[in-house]
């Protein structure tokens, strides 16, 4: 059986997504012709603003506006976030949208020009291209182990035990198997328990459909299988259907990562700049 028990550990960073005054804005609200409906995708009001805005959107999905920027000027309260949010939406989820304001600039803990570069890098995406190893299937069945917690009983010099302590009490590792089959072949693989605590905490039960990057960990659950679907079967409005992948369990794919520059300086700064001796 294969063991999967020599992942790298990774610690993915969490993009935290309030609930705010243009939480519902989804893009523009314009047609084909550029023409601002009376009220779509959460935008209302600012007729012309919005297909003046829709202009420059088509100049920079056409590269036309490359290293140039956009004032957009106006009284508080005008729309000015909403449109450049709407901007942003409208170029794709991928497109990083940064919001500045006044007390992160005048602050004591950090000077104005590091805050105003801290804010151009979270504005600014690249993608990253790799190839990466990974296990694709479906998942037949889950079995995780729950091993009792191993006590040490100290006994005194008259035969008798003491009661447990917390600092006497260890707990055991959990372990478990992972049954994964495509349409070709089924294979049965040993747990660890970075990769039980992956699994449980994107809910992956018996036939769910799952990518399983192999340097990372990474466990993503692509769909529900359909040859497991059942018209009694109580699924919610977002369940997505997929077939059972084809060919092997283990293959190479390319993934493409989107990423701002300020999450790099993260991840750098959590586990240092790579050092090269000469």
């Amino acid at each position: 059986m294969a063991e999967l028990k020599r992942l790298s550990e990774s610690r993915d960073l969490t993009r935290i997504e309030r609930i705010g005054a243009h939480s519902h804005i989804r893009g523009l609200g314009l047609d084909t012709g550029l023409e601002a409906r009376v009220a779509s995708e959460g935008m209302v009001g600012q007729v012309s603003a919005r297909r003046a805005a829709g202009v420059i959107l088509e100049m920079i999905r056409e590269g036309k506006i490359a290293g140039r920027a956009v004032l957009l000027a106006g009284q508080p309260g005008t729309g000015k976030t909403a449109i450049a949010m709407g901007m942003a939406k409208s170029l794709g989820e991928e497109t990083p949208f940064a919001v500045v304001s006044g007390s992160e600039l005048f602050s004591l803990e950090m000077s104005k020009t590091e805050a105003l570069t801290q804010a151009f890098r979270r504005a600014i995406g690249v993608r990253i291209k790799e190839e990466t190893e990974i296990i694709e299937g479906e998942v037949v069945e889950i079995v995780i182990d729950r091993p009792a917690a191993a006590v040490v009983a100290n006994s005194s010099a008259g035969g008798s035990a003491h009661p447990p302590s917390s600092s006497s009490s260890i707990s055991a590792t959990k372990a478990g198997k992972l049954t994964l089959k495509t349409t070709d072949m089924e294979t049965v693989y040993e747990l660890g328990g970075k990769l039980i605590e992956a699994l449980s905490k994107e809910k992956v039960q018996s036939g769910d459909v799952i990518a399983l990057d192999k340097s990372s960990g990474k466990v993503t659950k692509l769909g529900r299988s359909i040859g497991r679907s059942r018209d009694y079967d109580a699924v919610g409005p977002h369940t997505r259907f997929v077939r059972c992948p084809e060919g092997e369990l283990q293959k190479r794919k390319e993934v493409v990562h989107c990423v701002t520059l300020h999450e790099i300086d993260v991840i750098n700064s959590r586990y240092g700049f790579p050092s090269f001796s000469g």
